[in-house]
């Protein structure tokens, strides 16, 4: 495809575009948060179903959670691109928070808003129609097209590495495009070359077979939410650094090319103080150091506490069991196994044995060359079609199961 090329593509693009919505309306409308697996089937066999009638030859794969989706095509030359998307989303709750309903696509502003329109069912719409274009355009793929659709991205993709360690011969191609991608404000178009891994633990601790009246056993009994509470104080000072020994080993520094690549980034932190209404970022990071931390620092998160009466009024309840969820996010070289034993030594030392840890996954943090080919190739089709020079993330706060793809 030449840059003489594209009004023909643009006019295709056009044409199809209402098909295209009401594809993402379709898809956006089956509710497969990860957990429920009768939305995911129903969902994934959609998946298949749209992969088949945009002529590609497709396999569904069970891995003992959410199918797995394969597709395949072949192309005018011998190369092969990957697409790597996922099909599930994750839960809409708090539902009363939505302006509309989170499974119904509602257009505002020009913008489509549903849950999963952004990540990851609309980049599925998004591919599927470039390649309907490019073959109504021309006749036939470009190259040969594999896509990879997974359905337990949201919860860690636990089945991922194990299939790809299996398929390798099936995945196999000369590049992969990640499930999200897009323009900034500017319109400038942004590659991302690198995620975050992620831990993702429960904490549980069980004090009494049940809660207690606060009158009876406030003074004589052991306080679940207070001892989970003083566990997750062990996790992380008031400076905001994680305490777990040995936790920044394996770390690796960015290098002075991640640097520059990071400095070249348009800085969106104002947009984002006004979006999430808060005054400032920790330790009153701006510039480069804050760009720097929102990547390549690893986290401790609390993402969510859960003890004792919760509801309206007043109930004087000693809690005898506490939960929190807290995700890791990790940069390289850290690995989720390691987190986890060195969070279990941890918390073992300082007397917190019965605090049960329950690990729901994770992935590994990894990365693709800014001066891999690949990359310039994307970068110079990027700049053919938007006419502005692309942005490169070396990487970005978020995880997914890339390393297994790189590794």
């Amino acid at each position: 495809m030449t840059k003489n090329n594209l009004p023909l593509v643009d006019e295709i693009i056009e044409e199809q575009l209402t098909d295209s919505v009401e594809l993402l309306r379709q898809l956006c409308a089956i509710p497969s948060v990860t957990d429920d697996r009768q939305a995911s089937a129903q969902c994934a066999e959609f998946v298949a179903e749209i992969l088949k009638s945009h002529g590609l030859e497709t396999k569904q794969f069970d891995t003992g959670g959410n199918p797995i989706i394969y597709g395949e095509a072949a192309g005018k030359s011998d190369k092969t691109i990957l697409f790597y998307l996922h099909y599930d989303v994750q839960s809409p709750e708090p539902v009363d928070s939505w302006t509309t309903p989170p499974f119904e696509l509602t257009q505002r502003d020009n913008k489509l808003f549903a849950r999963g329109a952004a990540d990851d069912k609309g980049h599925i719409v998004s591919r599927l129609a470039a390649l309907s274009t490019l073959q109504k355009a021309y006749g036939h793929f470009p190259c040969n097209v594999k896509f990879f659709i997974e359905g337990e991205e949201e919860a860690g993709s636990q089945h991922v590495e194990s299939f790809i360690k299996k398929n390798r011969g099936l995945l196999a191609a000369d590049g992969c495009v990640w499930e999200f991608g897009g323009v900034n404000l500017e319109g400038r178009p942004v590659q991302v070359l690198g995620m975050r891994g992620i831990c993702y633990v429960d904490l549980k601790i069980q004090t009494a077979s049940i809660d207690a009246h606060s009158g009876i056993g406030g003074s004589i009994f052991p306080n679940a939410a207070w001892r989970l509470a003083w566990a997750l104080s062990s996790l992380k000072d008031k400076e905001e650094r994680i305490r777990i020994p040995g936790f920044f080993d394996d770390v690796i520094a960015p290098t002075e090319e991640d640097l520059e690549l990071l400095a070249q980034i348009p800085d969106e932190f104002a947009r984002m103080k006004k979006m999430y209404g808060i005054n400032g970022f920790l330790k009153g990071m701006s510039g480069l150091e804050l760009r720097r931390a929102s990547v390549f620092e690893p986290t401790c998160t609390i993402c969510g506490l859960d003890s004792g009466y919760q509801g309206n009024g007043s109930k004087t309840v000693l809690p005898a069991e506490a939960r929190a969820k807290i995700d890791f996010r990790l940069v390289p070289n850290q690995t989720p196994e390691e987190i986890l034993q060195k969070l279990r030594q941890h918390l073992d030392t300082l007397g917190f044995d019965d605090v049960e840890i329950q690990y729901n996954g994770g992935t590994r943090p990894a990365r693709t060359d800014p001066d891999h080919p690949f990359v310039k190739l994307t970068s110079e089709t990027a700049l053919a079609v938007y006419g502005k020079e692309p942005l490169i993330s070396p990487m970005i706060g978020g995880s997914g199961p890339n390393y297994p793809f790189i590794h």
